[in-house]
């Protein structure tokens, strides 16, 4: 492995931690009453601007998903599922369990592990 590849291997792994933890951060952090949420569905609360500012969130584990080289496919997906949680989200009460129970982020992280997993990356 060049010196080359293993710095961009490293970049690769430090983004997919970061985006993970992000992921987490927002769809998963807390258990109440067993159900795990996270500040997605907290911010959320807030009729729209919660959404936006989830949405705004979850386009930066897009965008870094975009920088390691995952497909188009799979980005436009990703960025289905954003807008399906904010567009949803918006919804008063509805939105809210929707938030819980769909966890956007956390999908978006399994396609994105999905294709590094089957591409056998160096990561």
């Amino acid at each position: 492995m060049t010196t080359s590849t293993l710095i961009q291997s490293n970049d690769r792994l430090h983004k997919l931690r970061r985006m993970r933890n992000i992921a987490s951060i927002m769809d998963a952090q807390f258990n109440v009453m067993g159900f795990k949420i996270g500040l997605d569905s907290i911010i959320g609360l807030i009729p729209w601007l919660g959404d936006v500012i989830a949405a705004i969130i979850a386009a930066y584990i897009i965008f870094e998903a975009y920088t390691i080289g995952i497909p188009k496919e799979i980005i436009a997906k990703m960025m289905g599922n954003v807008v399906l949680d904010m567009v949803i989200g918006g919804i008063p009460v509805i939105g809210d369990v929707f938030d819980i129970l769909f966890k956007a982020n956390l999908r978006n992280m399994r396609m994105v592990e999905a294709y590094v997993e089957n591409e056998k990356w160096d990561v």
